[in-house]
C-alpha cells in the first residue's frame, strides 16, 4: 500500500481519500506561480489542497479559496488546511468552476490551476481518477472562460499543461482575449522531450511575453539546482 500523505517542510498533505495524488505537477505549478501581490487567490481543482497549502506559505498575507467538484477531495482537503500552519487564511469549498464563476461575486488577483487534462487518452476505468486527469467536468475552454468571470482586471491565470496543449491553449487565449505574460517549458531530464508547460496568462496586455525552460532532473533522483532552487522550500530533501 502506498503511504497515504506526504510531508512537506511546514504541513503535510494527506491524499488516501482523493483520486489523484501528490504529485510533481502540483508541486511544480505551487512553487512556480508569482504570487507575491495576490491578495486574493482562487485554487480551481485543489484536490489535497496542496497548491492552496504552497501560496499560503509563500504570501503569508494572502487570502486563497480552494474549489474543487469531487466531495471527497473536498473533504481530505479541509482536513489537511485544517491541520497546517494556514487555516484562517485559506477557504475549501465544493464547486465546479462552471458554478462557481457564476455565483461568485468576488474578483481574484490570482487563479491557479493543475486542471483536468488527457481528454484525449484512455479513459481510466476509475471514475474519480477519470474526472480528475480528464476533461470530462471542465475542459480549457471553460476554465478560460470561467476564470475570466473571476479575474479582478490585473488577475493572472496560472496554469500547468502537457506540453502537447501548446497550440490548444495559444488558440484559446485569442479567443478569450488572454496575454501571455510569462511561459516556462518543462524538461524531465536533459535530453527528453519537453513534458509540461507552464503558463501565466493577462487580462490586461504585456510589454513582453518572458519565455524560459526548466529542466527537473540531471539523472534518475538528482535533480538539477533550477528544480532545487524552485522547490526547496517545500521538499524535506531539498
Amino acid at each position: 500500500m502506498s503511504n497515504p500523505y506526504f510531508r512537506f517542510k511546514q504541513f503535510t498533505v494527506f491524499h488516501d481519500k482523493c483520486a489523484m495524488k501528490v504529485g510533481t505537477d502540483g508541486v511544480l505549478i505551487g512553487a512556480w506561480t508569482n504570487v507575491q501581490d495576490a491578495a486574493h487567490i482562487l485554487d480551481v481543482g485543489t484536490g489535497t489542497g496542496l497548491i492552496a497549502l504552497m501560496a499560503a506559505q509563500r504570501n503569508p498575507n494572502a487570502k486563497v479559496v480552494a474549489i474543487d467538484v469531487d466531495d471527497h477531495a473536498v473533504e481530505q482537503a479541509i482536513v489537511n488546511i485544517k491541520n497546517s500552519p494556514f487555516p484562517d487564511r485559506i477557504t475549501v469549498a465544493s464547486f465546479a468552476f462552471q458554478e462557481f464563476a457564476q455565483q461568485n461575486a468576488n474578483r481574484f488577483d490570482l487563479i491557479v490551476t493543475n486542471p483536468p487534462y488527457f481528454s484525449d487518452s484512455l479513459m481510466p476505468s476509475d471514475e474519480k481518477r477519470a474526472r480528475a486527469r480528464h476533461s470530462i467536468s471542465l475542459t480549457l475552454d471553460e476554465l478560460l472562460h470561467c476564470a475570466r468571470m473571476c479575474l479582478g482586471m490585473n488577475g493572472i491565470l496560472s496554469i500547468i499543461l502537457p506540453y502537447g496543449k501548446s497550440s490548444e491553449l495559444e488558440s484559446l487565449c485569442k479567443k478569450h482575449m488572454y496575454f501571455v505574460k510569462r511561459k516556462t517549458i518543462v524538461y524531465p531530464l536533459p535530453d527528453n522531450e519537453p513534458k509540461r508547460i507552464l503558463t501565466e496568462l493577462a487580462l490586461a496586455p504585456v510589454v513582453r511575453t518572458v519565455i524560459d525552460s526548466l529542466t527537473i532532473e540531471v539523472s534518475r533522483h538528482q535533480y538539477t539546482d533550477e528544480f532545487i532552487s524552485l522547490a526547496k522550500d517545500f521538499y524535506l530533501t531539498l
